[in-house]
């Protein structure tokens, strides 16, 4: 009988792919963490048909959004009516789908709220995962790794809580930011933490409430308990930092800000300023110490309950550091009697953030601390790679330290996109395939630009970190999109194409340096002259003769994302976020392109290509790269008619049948055949 059993669950665990104590798998690459950063890996290995793994030690993907954000509504914007067909367009204002092939596998399948329920997002990841077909080994528990010599090459291996041992030669770490933040401070035992507090208000009713924090976390929270709280101060070293004037999506959201009216409206809530380092949070003996000149507390709905009070460790008996017997001399209202948080709460709750996990690194593989962000993130390279841990690579919101409240690297509207950046990485570094690119003759370069301006999504949510280069070749150029800027100088090396003597330009978007009120006069610039001077969101063009040093991006000045360049051109920034106007947008790049290029970018109808080319010897670019080779838009009624219309040709013209052949050359079809100044990207 128990021989029979033995074989049923031999059986069994060989079909649930589960491997004996000791085992050991190989894979060359490892993904840790089936969160959205790692499953977007996993659909990008998947593509390339690699040898790849997505490791989970939780039953199922996405498992931080299961618990995460407490109160479960995500601030993350699911904007799905936007007017437009154009699909990259609509990713602008989609904050929560995942990149793939599939049109039809995005977010709104799940949930059309603008602000979603969290539960949503892991069921959506489960959606993804099935619908690719992603190879995701869940129950996997890795409790540590370490680095590996495989063939003269580090490599890892990680170990789960079975013993089952794993060999990459690519470890990618996407476990996101998960550990609670904490600050060590007398009486930190007497706190609760945000992930463990109670979510029901009617728990806080008619209680004081100190909450740690001034981010989401902690307003998010202070929200749910507005109703029901009597009072509720925010205590953190920093002031409020509001999303809507920093451009920063991790800054506090208006979403959660309802507190912001009742402290500013003097309705008994508050924020305060100070060091958590110095503060302790103690309980306070019985009528022990009072001052005589202190005013009897009325009595609360709280009486007889144990409360809680902050006061500071330079008060406190430095000694014994005794903060169970704290008469009144120990608080600081008995220093300042109207000290801010004189009065005692009855729950102190910390909202700190989270940090990375580094605790399953071992010495041989442990990625530094980040020099920023507090040291909650690993330490990477411009490219992802982690420092002085070579192949192994940090994705999603733990990746963040490369641009911590610069850009949206940490969310998943951001960070998608440096995941694609980093596999194009991985395609080049370790199959010899060259980052993609497209080849455009230089006559359509202006209107690639326009196009890629008006509709690409990466650049836009990755302001100042992803940008589109544009490599020169003379009479053709070759154009890279979304590659980390800060790597610039390992170009060629990151992406296997070479630079010439004709230099190159880069494609950002970003938000203007000046600082103004961000809802005060003046908060806008419109007049395209005075374009080097904006505030929001805008196209910026660099041209450089030879590629930045590492130096050069060190010395660049404050706030650029690159270094100075021999040109630059600022597109004016647009209320409709519409560049495509010919006056304000059109004219002024193509006249920027020219001078770069040194070359006349007008484009022009085929008579006009035709009588240049009778009377010149040189006919601009755009009629010898089109007409003159039997490219370029073929004439058709629809586009005479327009033509006479519009006061362009003669009505002697009229009597001319063009031919039914509609056919564009390939870059024209991709291009949208843009010989006019303003476009319709709205495809």
């Amino acid at each position: 009988m128990s021989v029979i059993l033995l074989c049923v669950l031999s059986l069994v665990l060989a079909g649930s792919g589960l491997h004996g104590r000791n085992a050991s798998v190989s894979h060359e690459y490892c993904v840790l963490g089936a969160g959205p950063a790692g499953l977007q890996m996993g659909y990008f290995l998947s593509r390339s048909q690699r040898d790849y793994i997505i490791l989970e030690r939780n039953a199922g993907p996405g498992s931080f959004f299961q618990i995460y954000p407490r109160h479960r509504k995500l601030i993350s914007i699911n904007k799905i009516y936007t007017g437009r067909r154009n699909k990259e367009f609509n990713l602008r204002h989609d904050w929560n789908s995942l990149l793939s092939d599939r049109p039809n596998l995005l977010f709104q399948r799940i949930s059309r709220e603008l602000y979603p329920n969290a539960d949503d997002f892991p069921r959506y990841l489960s959606t993804f995962v099935k619908e690719l077909g992603l190879k995701v080994k869940y129950g996997a528990d890795i409790g540590r790794i370490k680095a590996s010599d495989f063939n003269g090459n580090q490599g890892y291996i990680l170990t789960d809580q079975n013993g089952v041992s794993y060999q990459c030669s690519v470890l990618l770490v996407s476990t996101g930011l998960w550990v609670p933040q904490q600050v060590d401070f007398l009486g930190s035992d007497l706190v609760e933490g945000y992930e463990s507090i109670p979510t029901d208000p009617e728990e806080f009713k008619d209680q004081a409430v100190l909450i740690l924090g001034k981010g989401n976390s902690a307003f998010e929270t202070a929200q749910s308990i507005l109703g029901r709280a009597s009072r509720i101060h925010l205590y953190s070293p920093s002031p409020v930092r509001l999303a809507w004037q920093t451009h920063y999506v991790g800054d506090l959201r208006a979403v959660n800000n309802e507190l912001l009216d009742t402290y500013q409206l003097k309705s008994l809530d508050g924020l305060v300023e100070g060091r958590l380092e110095d503060i302790a949070i103690v309980r306070r003996e019985k009528d022990g110490g009072k001052r005589r000149t202190a005013k009897k507390r009325s009595q609360t709905s709280t009486e007889g309950k144990e409360q809680l009070y902050l006061t500071l460790t330079e008060l406190l008996d430095q000694n014994g550091n005794n903060i169970s017997k704290v008469t009144g001399q120990n608080l600081p209202g008995f220093h300042t009697d109207n000290f801010s948080l004189r009065q005692p709460y009855d729950r102190v709750i910390r909202c700190l953030g989270f940090r990375f996990n580094f605790s399953i690194f071992d010495g041989s593989a442990r990625p530094p601390q980040s020099s920023g962000a507090r040291g909650r993130l690993p330490g990477i390279t411009a490219w992802y790679e982690g420092r002085g841990t070579p192949n192994m690579f940090v994705l999603g919101t733990a990746a963040h330290s490369r641009d911590y409240r610069m850009s949206a690297g940490g969310f998943v509207h951001g960070f998608r996109y440096t995941v694609r950046a980093v596999h194009k990485i991985l395609e080049q570094r370790y199959h010899n395939i060259a980052w993609p690119a497209t080849k455009l003759p230089i006559s359509q370069l202006q209107s690639w630009i326009l196009r890629r301006v008006n509709e690409a999504s990466g650049p836009y949510q990755m302001f100042g970190v992803l940008g589109d280069i544009i490599l020169l070749r003379g009479s053709y150029c070759e154009y890279l999109e979304e590659f980390p800027l800060q790597a610039l100088p390992q170009l060629s090396a990151l992406s296997g194409r070479p630079l010439t003597d004709h230099g190159l330009l880069v494609l950002v978007m970003q938000y203007g340096l000046n600082r103004t009120d961000t809802l005060g006069p003046g908060r806008a610039e419109s007049e395209w002259t005075k374009a080097w001077r904006p505030n929001f969101l805008h196209p910026v063009l660099y041209y450089y003769n030879t590629l930045p040093t590492e130096k050069d991006m060190r010395q660049r000045p404050v706030g650029w994302p690159l270094p100075r360049p021999e040109a630059v051109h600022h597109m004016v920034e647009d209320f409709l976020t519409e560049w495509d106007q010919p006056i304000s947008h059109s004219q002024p790049l193509r006249r920027f392109l020219e001078h770069c290029l040194q070359t006349d970018l007008r484009a022009f109808y085929a008579e006009s290509c035709f009588l240049l080319s009778l009377t010149s010897r040189t006919p601009p670019l755009f009629c010898r790269q089109g007409y003159l080779r039997k490219q370029g838009i073929v004439g058709n009624s629809h586009l005479w008619q327009h033509a006479r219309e519009a006061g362009l040709m003669a009505d002697h013209h009229g009597d001319i049948t063009p031919g039914h052949d509609t056919s564009v050359s390939e870059y024209l079809k991709h291009a949208d055949a843009a010989v006019v100044s303003a476009m319709n990207f709205d495809l």
